[in-house]
């Protein structure tokens, strides 16, 4: 059975913060436009562009449908080609399988890699991909826990059991 921990509303904030805080101790780059990677990095980019005052736009890679993301994403390497600096937000960088696909999809867009960041909430130490900002660091070699962010803690018991299920990996 795996461990179920929540995380509280003022934690989810003050990870924002501990992110806005790392955008703004990088002085040579600031994005032009935060992303949030549907459905998980919505709710922190719509924080983080508040906390940051910039704008959001999004991309949805909740379904895994790749031919409702191609479009999207053959914009944003379009808007790379003309000098804006993406960050992608997510909330967990975990098996790094979410932000592969996107680096592997822009990269087939034509995305100009120099002005591509992620940053997550939490970030996977062993994860196969490297976020640029983190709030926190977790070892799923030894942390087993199913994460709860608030947006998800109004699902019932039974979607959030079905999620861990999906990723018996992750939590074994």
């Amino acid at each position: 059975m795996p461990v179920f921990t929540p995380i509280p509303h003022e934690q989810f904030v003050a990870d924002v913060l501990a992110l806005a805080d790392a955008l703004r101790a990088d002085p040579d780059w600031r994005p032009d436009y935060l992303i949030g990677i549907g459905r998980g990095g919505l709710i922190p980019a719509v924080y983080l562009s508040h906390a940051i005052v910039g704008p959001m736009l999004s991309v949805d890679y909740s379904a895994r449908n790749e031919d409702l993301a191609a479009p999207a994403l053959a914009r944003l390497a379009e808007r790379t080609r003309e000098g804006a600096r993406l960050l992608f937000i997510d909330d967990i960088n975990d098996s790094g399988a979410t932000i592969g696909r996107l680096r592997v999809g822009l990269s087939n867009a034509g995305a100009d890699a120099a002005h591509i960041r992620f940053a997550t909430l939490l970030d996977n130490i062993t994860s196969q991909q490297r976020v640029d900002y983190a709030a926190r660091t977790i070892d799923r070699s030894v942390t087993k826990d199913w994460f709860i962010f608030p947006w998800e803690a109004v699902a019932p018991d039974a979607a959030i059991e079905a999620d861990a299920a999906e990723l018996p990996d992750r939590i074994a």
